[in-house]
């Protein structure tokens, strides 16, 4: 593919506006109302109940198999709930599918890439599955590998990277295109600390132009660093949700999830074998 070589300007302080999109009027970018899903004999989700406020960094954690992950994906369309309504900038993702995927940068994890492109003909391909011009995708590309220190791996296929390069590779897919609502599943996991530093400022700047990101994570440290907003999922279900700062109450995070979700005590002679 023949792209120009990266830009060496390292000016970011600001990022495109978001793309228009017919879904511009809205008060709750997220909105999710008795979300169910069940594998066989195993609730996944079970009557799940949420909203998240626009302009927030909206952390979503809990233990593992807590549904997360299952939670995302269904906000995304890619698994199809048993019951309950989501809502995405205030169309239904089961009505307007498109519309609502349209509105959203996504990351999942596992991450979805194409392992023998390159990073510049895998953002080049959401670049124009998104409708953007040619010279609108290498600009913010070039832009988005700067930052993320990618520049001088972009041309090699996405086989050779690391994990935390893979993982940079698909946050600027799914910036690329401005959107109004990120879902991000387990951005930061395998990124060194220079890079996650770049990375949190990227979502600041992202909110501060209108942007709301929900943030998909069990690593409490993270949360604390990232977000303002929390909601605690416990067996598929929300079992506490608010203002971060109100959640620990003067606590470490780390602390007040364990508090909500609890957690067994080894104590007696559990183990004893490992003193």
């Amino acid at each position: 593919m023949d792209l120009p070589p990266p830009t060496t300007s390292t000016d970011t302080s600001t990022l495109p506006a978001p793309t228009p999109s017919r879904l511009d009027h809205y008060d709750i970018p997220l909105r999710i109302r008795g979300l169910t899903k069940s594998y066989g004999t195993t609730r996944a989700l079970d009557e799940l109940s949420l909203d998240v406020s626009l302009g927030a960094c909206y952390g979503l954690v809990g233990p593992n198999g807590s549904g997360k992950s299952t939670t995302m994906r269904a906000v995304v369309g890619l698994v199809r709930p048993d019951a309950g309504t989501i809502e995405v900038c205030g169309a239904r993702v089961d009505k307007e599918v498109m519309a609502t995927r349209q509105a959203m940068g996504v990351m999942l994890d596992p991450l979805q890439l194409f392992d023998r492109l390159s990073a510049w003909e895998f953002v080049d391909t959401i670049g124009s599955l998104r409708g953007l011009d040619a010279d609108t995708v290498r600009t913010r590309s070039a832009e988005l590998f700067t930052v993320l220190d990618l520049t001088g791996d972009a041309d090699r296929p996405i086989a050779g990277y690391s994990h935390g390069m893979r993982k940079k590779t698909a946050l600027a897919a799914a910036l690329l295109a401005r959107p109004q609502l990120l879902m991000l599943d387990e951005p930061f996991e395998g990124v060194d600390p220079v890079s996650t530093r770049a990375m949190r400022r990227m979502l600041d700047q992202f909110r501060a132009g209108g942007g709301t990101v929900v943030l998909s994570t069990h690593v409490m440290d993270i949360v604390e660093r990232v977000c303002d907003e929390i909601g605690v999922i416990h067996h598929g279900r929300l079992v506490a949700s608010g203002p971060i700062d109100e959640l620990r109450a003067g606590r470490r995070l780390e602390d007040a999830f364990i508090d909500v979700v609890g957690a067994e005590d080894l104590g007696g002679s559990t183990l004893d074998w490992l003193g």
